[in-house]
């Protein structure tokens, strides 16, 4: 394994874990149940279905359009992260912190693409955070790994651009 294809290992982990533990909530708690709670009510494990993409975006949607912006999209944009990690040529001159942050957005990506082609467009969610009305909710919509690791992937890949950016201009 090179350096090129060695962030790949974190799109396995990611997939690998996210899918452990959906199919852990998926055989223990019935769905739409809270499975257990701690810390006060802070942070609960329970198992809900998104059939739509984040804060259930998209979920009225006809199943024709469902299947392009839902698995045929992310599935095109997943192949494109894999080419731009594992590429020899130097796409966009991203750096090796910068390609582990697309390989973290593969990962996350691939997992919840994993459940919408087997799991019938219904992506297992099962961490809920208590929001204290912050923006409007009392709790965070419910999420999953594979969305956290998009989501930390993606902050961090903006932090490095950002500060990459501002190293340039002060150069």
């Amino acid at each position: 394994m090179n350096e090129r294809t060695r962030p790949l290992l974190l799109s396995l982990g990611i997939i690998i874990l996210d899918q452990i533990t959906k199919q852990l909530v998926v055989l223990n708690i019935p769905e739409n149940t809270i499975g257990f709670s701690c810390l006060g009510d802070f942070l609960r494990i329970i198992h809900v279905r998104n059939t739509a993409v984040a804060f259930s975006l998209g979920t009225d949607l006809d199943a024709g359009l469902k299947v392009v912006l839902f698995i045929l999209l992310p599935l095109a944009v997943m192949f494109m992260l894999f080419y731009v990690i594992v590429s020899k040529k130097d796409i966009g001159k991203f750096t090796t912190v910068q390609r582990w942050c697309l390989a973290g957005i593969l990962g996350g990506g691939c997992g919840n693409l994993i459940d919408r082609i087997f799991r019938s467009f219904r992506v297992v969610d099962f961490i809920s955070n208590k929001f204290y009305g912050l923006l409007g909710f009392d709790r965070w919509p419910t999420y999953n790994i594979a969305d956290s690791a998009v989501v930390v992937s993606v902050i961090i890949l903006a932090v490095t651009i950002i500060f990459e950016k501002k190293e340039e201009s002060r150069a």
